[in-house]
């Protein structure tokens, strides 16, 4: 999670198609369709891209390109931009809604009060809006086990599951490595979110799988996400090494991960979540169509 921003919206369309057409993997679609008419999509897995990797395009200009090549929303805006993506047809596919940050988070039951406070405010105002989704964070070590900070982190979400039943929004707890980008984060492997989910017992609090993350601090992927999947609420794509773009310069097989999470009958998002090293429209239509099994 970082800054906010983006930019331009029609030519990288172009691009993206000579770009597709030049790799060695057939691509499922060859060019992005015009504004007006979105590109077709299998359906099996429903992408969205994060928002805060396009720092050079406005929301509006991320969200109309998005909509152009059959992406179903946008992720991680705050709720001043919620409404911002239904004038292309989309949505926020999950937002900000004051839920902590990678560093302070629900592990720490000092944090608790404002948590649940930013939370409560906002998750209604989601469900009005059509946001499904919204994130949240354990919070880093700093000297505690992690059994005790699952402890809390349980506290801290069952204070939070009656609003977010109530008003049919998820709330997502988002796995982070340790490794290399996110020294100290506690939510570092599956396992130790999962125990925390099942504690919780709640169909709208669940993890936030990032595969950029995971992939470096456990791999085994699919085996992993398909015997966790009821604990699953959203997914993050990014390649690895180097959180860049989904290509052949990566260790992950992306349409074999997309063909295990569509084999669980997932009916949630992908968000792509990674720094384009080229062209961020042509980028985000190779990692678009690699997706779309």
């Amino acid at each position: 999670m970082s800054a906010i921003s983006r930019r331009s919206m029609l030519q990288g369309a172009l691009a993206g198609a000579a770009l597709a057409s030049a790799s060695p993997t057939t691509w499922a679609q060859d060019k992005p369709a015009d504004s007006t008419t979105p590109m077709p999509r299998k359906g099996r897995i429903k992408q969205s891209v994060c928002r805060w990797e396009y720092p050079k395009m406005t929301v509006d200009e991320l969200c109309a390109y998005a909509a152009s090549i059959g992406l179903k929303g946008v992720d991680l805006l705050q709720p001043t931009e919620w409404e911002i993506p239904h004038k292309y047809g989309i949505i926020c596919t999950m937002g900000y809604a004051e839920g902590g940050s990678i560093k302070d988070g629900l592990n720490r039951v000092e944090n608790h009060d404002k948590i649940v406070a930013g939370l409560s405010k906002n998750i209604p105002i989601a469900a009005k809006m059509g946001v499904p989704n919204v994130i949240t964070f354990s919070g880093n070590r700093m000297g505690m086990s992690d059994e005790e900070g699952a402890k809390n982190t349980v506290i801290g979400l069952n204070r939070l599951k009656k609003v977010a039943e109530d008003n049919k929004v998820v709330l997502v707890l988002e796995l982070l490595n340790s490794k290399v980008n996110h020294k100290d984060y506690m939510a570092d492997h599956t396992a130790w979110g999962v125990e925390v989910m099942k504690q919780v017992g709640s169909p709208n609090i669940k993890l936030l799988y990032d595969i950029y993350h995971m992939q470096i601090m456990e791999g085994d992927l699919i085996a992993t996400i398909q015997a966790n999947i009821d604990y699953i609420g959203h997914f993050h794509t990014g390649g690895v090494p180097g959180r860049h773009d989904l290509d052949g310069t990566q260790e992950v097989q992306w349409d074999g991960v997309m063909r295990g999470i569509a084999a669980t009958n997932y009916q949630g998002y992908v968000a792509h979540e990674y720094s384009p090293k080229g062209d961020p429209k042509a980028s985000l239509l190779q990692a678009a169509n690699l997706c779309d099994v």
